[in-house]
């Protein structure tokens, strides 16, 4: 499962970077999504999103926002701007969504009112099943390709873990579907009897961290049970192993199932994290603001550990971890790089903050 060859030397150390505050007083905020002129869309769990202005300043809870449902780990998740939002407005968000059974992770486009207010032709276009009663592993992070098609992350709903390797469900998978939420032509298993056509990939835990790497491919981190935490790049149709394999295993100890970490046909996570870090959010930083070496290196937040992981990876193997910025205090929720190159982060916490990571020491 090679990537391209591409390698990030050591570059700058852990010391010279630091965070600044961009806002603060955010609830529980999940993710965050640029929109121009220096303003941010963030969405906060319990069912809101809002716009942080440049300077700071948080607008009132947009208005036009689904039901969502705030329990357990569900709620108001990821949001993206199109890749055409400088004229078209629209924005990409998903959440936990009620219905009959329980809940399930959908996916809406709306576009953003001009005054920055209201969510306006909402148009809920992907919807998980099947619903069931859980509080736990919505997944829940969006990727645009290039041909404007969504890549979607899709937990196990955690009681349905057997799900993830099956193919008539969407549990623990990573769905692509088009804008209009029709599957995309190209899905591996779009013409198989029995398969729900908008798979991509399956296998998966709880993905929570999902973006476009420099090798065009998308890569994902996922929590694993207790230990296992894993990086991986995703080819389609390709069978990612849980609960089959893990580095994992059960809460309060015990194997998972058959308790191994490899079976031929089942793919092998690129990095593991055992104890696990709780990895959500990541970026693959484009820019050169922190100097050369930093360049095509991925950006991991931890929940567990409060810090920020940068990680380099040379023709798809793991050689350098580099721990950033234990100095942050808070659960780092969420990873983006800015229009300005410099990376962003999101604590999640009752006063979370929208943190700008700044070279110099």
């Amino acid at each position: 499962m090679a990537a391209a060859t591409w390698l990030a030397p050591a570059g700058a150390a852990a010391s010279s970077v630091r965070v600044e505050p961009v806002a603060q007083g955010l609830q529980n905020p999940w993710a965050m999504a640029a929109i121009g002129e220096g303003r941010w869309l963030v969405t906060e769990r319990a069912g809101r999103m809002r716009v942080v202005e440049a300077d700071g300043r948080l607008g009132e809870p947009l208005t036009g926002v689904p039901a969502v449902a705030a329990v357990g780990q569900g709620g108001l998740l990821d949001v993206i701007a199109d890749r055409d939002f400088p004229r078209n407005r629209r924005v990409h968000f998903c959440y936990a969504e009620p219905g009959a059974g329980g809940n399930s992770t959908a996916m809406a486009s709306a576009e953003l009112a001009p005054d920055r207010r209201s969510l306006e032709d909402v148009r809920v276009v992907f919807r998980q099943t099947p619903k069931v009663d859980s509080r736990l592993h919505f997944g829940c992070r969006i990727v645009q390709a290039g041909d404007g098609s969504l890549f979607l992350t899709l937990g196990d709903r955690y009681h349905r873990m057997q799900d993830a390797q099956t193919l008539d469900n969407h549990h623990g998978k990573v769905v692509r579907v088009r804008p209009d939420g029709a599957a995309h032509v190209d899905n591996p298993f779009g013409r198989q009897p029995g398969v729900l056509p908008e798979i991509y990939s399956l296998g998966h835990r709880n993905p929570q961290g999902a973006a476009l790497g420099p090798d065009g491919a998308l890569w994902l981190v996922e929590h694993g049970p207790q230990g296992g935490d894993e990086v991986n790049r995703i080819v389609a149709g390709r069978n990612y192993g849980w609960p089959v394999i893990t580095y994992g295993e059960n809460y309060g100890g015990g194997p998972i199932g058959e308790g191994i970490t490899a079976r031929a046909g089942l793919e092998q996570p690129l990095k593991h994290w055992t104890p696990s870090i709780a990895p959500s959010g990541m970026a693959w930083l484009r820019s050169n603001r922190y100097g050369p070496g930093w360049q095509n290196s991925l950006f991991v937040g931890s929940l567990k550990f409060r810090y920020l992981s940068r990680l380099v990876f040379d023709n798809g193997r793991l050689v350098r971890e580099e721990r950033l910025l234990p100095e942050i205090g808070a659960r780092v929720r969420d990873v983006r790089e800015g229009p300005d190159g410099l990376l962003y982060l999101l604590t999640d916490d009752r006063n979370g903050r929208l943190l700008r990571v700044v070279p110099g020491g």
